[in-house]
């Protein structure tokens, strides 16, 4: 598996205008990829959906309790691409080619491993798991189907998403969009094949996941094992690797432990408000999660981007590095802004004939319209941070502008703000995370330099003059 070569990182004066440069496509090239591959993962569970509807109600209610905790699995573990994503970024920036495979590879067993012991829980547990996530008592016996055989593929999918920081820090993000819509189109055929031919039912429709997810994984492997074989990087586990990748991995499984809670919160509390309230916030809360993609694209751009200016310690690289990319931030979140504010009348009609449902949900997008500004440097610094290594900050940060959240959500509670109240809470969230964000990227102390622990670097100069960023992962 190959990609277009990237261009090789080196430092360069900086700019201050918002004018397009070189380095501005150099951010859209990362960025514009792992937004493919940001979209294609969630069509795995759409295409499940679409084809189990088919078997029946309770099915479909089945395989909606076993995929919402898959997805809930797959979310926290999220911190797998992103510790891998930072860790090699700044080995490249540093020099250390091998040094920068190996440690994807320790991130990479790391998965593996967490994926077995998810996956043993999840065949053990799976009755009394699908229960606890509301499943009627005619859907569980298919969502424990579903849910036991789709646990045998959690080492791989994990596999998947500590591969993916890999070659994220690589910056070979293209290869990560080839593997996810190859993927993605896999899915949906063997789903259809098990599922009706093979007649195999709901316990196709994970087969079929299984497989795929299988497949992905050993793509992956292959570009790595090829990138291991280049460099002479070892593939073996190495027991001090992996327990510095778990030890990292800690503070970013809390920031999103504390992001889940403020997501939850928010349902519980919108359910309160009756059906309307709730069938509203389902598709609030949707289409922001698709307009977050589109900023998590840029923050994962600028991941890559910042851990190779730090490992090269190119100080102004990484400070140009994270205004760019909040300048392209806030204007793609305005954007954003103005496509929802001049499209609500058409789309909402999609999603609801209940009258209530879309004036609360008109309601509902006009702050997400004057919110978005706000939240689209969020996710930039977030991700800037992130790809610093500043994972301790981003923890405390979360669980104190999470416990403001849910004050100010309870608060909103108390006094019956209702739905658009539960809202102006989450702008709330969003203003202090940029606070609490924005300070901490105005000071130097995220600002660390070299290829991290254990890291002997070779010098920037060496990776520039032989470009050998742009083809770690080629073929030797």
């Amino acid at each position: 598996m190959t990609s277009e070569p990237q261009p090789p990182y080196s430092p360069q004066p900086v700019r201050h205008r918002f004018r397009p440069t070189a380095e501005d496509t150099r951010l859209l090239r990362l960025a514009v990829p792992a937004l493919g591959n940001l979209v294609a993962e969630p069509l795995f569970l759409l295409a499940d959906s679409a084809i189990v509807g088919h078997l029946g109600t309770p099915q479909l209610a089945g395989l909606a309790a076993a995929s919402a905790l898959l997805a809930t699995l797959t979310y926290l573990c999220v911190f797998l691409a992103y510790g891998t994503t930072a860790a090699v970024g700044r080995r490249i920036g540093a020099g250390d080619l091998p040094g920068a495979v190996r440690q994807g590879v320790d991130g990479m067993w790391l998965g593996v491993l967490l994926g077995v012991v998810l996956g043993i829980a999840g065949v053990v547990l799976a009755e009394p798991l699908v229960r606890l996530f509301g499943a009627s008592h005619e859907a569980v016996p298919y969502g424990v189907t579903y849910l036991r055989v789709a646990s045998l593929g959690q080492p791989a999918m994990l596999l998947v998403l500590a591969s993916t920081g890999v070659l994220r820090g690589l910056q070979d993000i293209r290869t990560t969009l080839v593997v996810a819509a190859s993927g993605a189109g896999a899915n949906v055929v063997l789903n259809l094949v098990l599922v009706y031919p093979a007649g195999m039912g709901i316990a196709g429709s994970a087969t079929g996941t299984v497989l795929t997810q299988y497949g992905m994984a050993s793509a992956y492997t292959w570009v790595v094992y090829k990138a291991a074989r280049k460099y002479n990087a070892p593939l073996r586990p190495d027991r001090e690797g992996i327990k510095q990748a778990a030890a990292a991995s800690v503070p970013l499984l809390i920031r999103t432990i504390m992001l889940r809670i403020a997501l939850l919160a928010g349902t519980i509390l919108a359910a309160k408000y009756g059906t309307e309230a709730l069938a509203a916030q389902q598709v609030a809360w949707s289409l922001w999660g698709f307009l977050a993609l589109v900023l998590d694209a840029l923050a994962i751009a600028g991941q890559a981007w910042i851990s190779q200016a730090l490992g090269a310690a190119d100080v102004a690289g990484a400070r140009r590095a994270t205004r760019r990319t909040m300048q392209w931030g806030v204007v793609v979140g305005v954007l954003l802004g103005l496509a929802v504010l001049a499209t609500r009348q058409l789309f909402i009609p999609l999603f609801t004939d209940d009258q209530t449902v879309r004036d609360l949900l008109g309601q509902v997008l006009l702050l997400e319209v004057l919110f978005l500004p706000v939240a689209a440097p969020v996710f930039v610094l977030d991700g800037i941070l992130i790809g610093a290594g500043d994972g301790r900050y981003l923890a405390w940060a979360g669980v104190a502008t999470t416990a403001a959240y849910l004050a100010a959500a309870l608060a909103s509670y108390g006094l019956d703000g209702g739905l658009t109240g539960l809202w102006w809470a989450l702008g709330g969230f969003m203003l202090a995370r940029l606070v609490a964000l924005g300070v901490r990227i105005r000071t130097d102390r995220w600002i660390v330099t070299g290829a991290g622990p254990g890291g002997g670097s070779q010098g920037t100069d060496a990776v520039v003059a032989t470009g050998e960023v742009a083809s770690v992962t080629q073929t030797p």
